[in-house]
């Protein structure tokens, strides 16, 4: 997983819909002056009722000391069959939930799928590529 301010995201022939989330939690420690530091978790996947959907949560964490104003999330989704064979990966964008405060941390879910064609009957997907541009 990739977090890398100022480059710019592929576009896509995938969708990403994001779900409501809780407010920001204040994190134990003070966060530290100077910018914005966004720290992104590893992708926590659950299925749907449609093989070529998934929810893909992600816990993001601003450890600096301004807040994040905008930003966008890449998805890598890959198509894989039954053996555990890859057969193709698609980018997809999301907006970041923000703002973001400095020292808190947002628990977000987004629903993100590819066209329904891409997904023959046997094989599924899997998000497991994860990289954010921030501001």
């Amino acid at each position: 997983m990739t977090a890398t301010p100022g480059i710019p995201t592929p576009t896509a022939a995938t969708t990403a819909t994001a779900t409501a989330s809780p407010t920001p939690t204040p994190t134990a420690t003070a966060p530290s002056a100077g910018p914005a530091d966004l720290v992104v978790s590893e992708p926590v996947r659950a299925g749907t009722d449609q093989r070529w959907c998934e929810d893909v949560t992600l816990t993001l964490h601003n450890s600096g000391g301004a807040a994040v104003r905008s930003g966008t999330i890449v998805f890598g989704t890959h198509v894989v069959d039954a053996l555990g064979i890859d057969w193709a990966t698609r980018a997809s964008t999301a907006p970041l939930p923000t703002p973001i405060a400095a020292g808190t941390r947002e628990v977000k879910t987004w629903t993100v799928c590819v066209d329904a064609w891409r997904v023959p009957l046997g094989m599924h997907i899997e998000t497991r590529d994860v990289s954010v541009r921030w501001e």
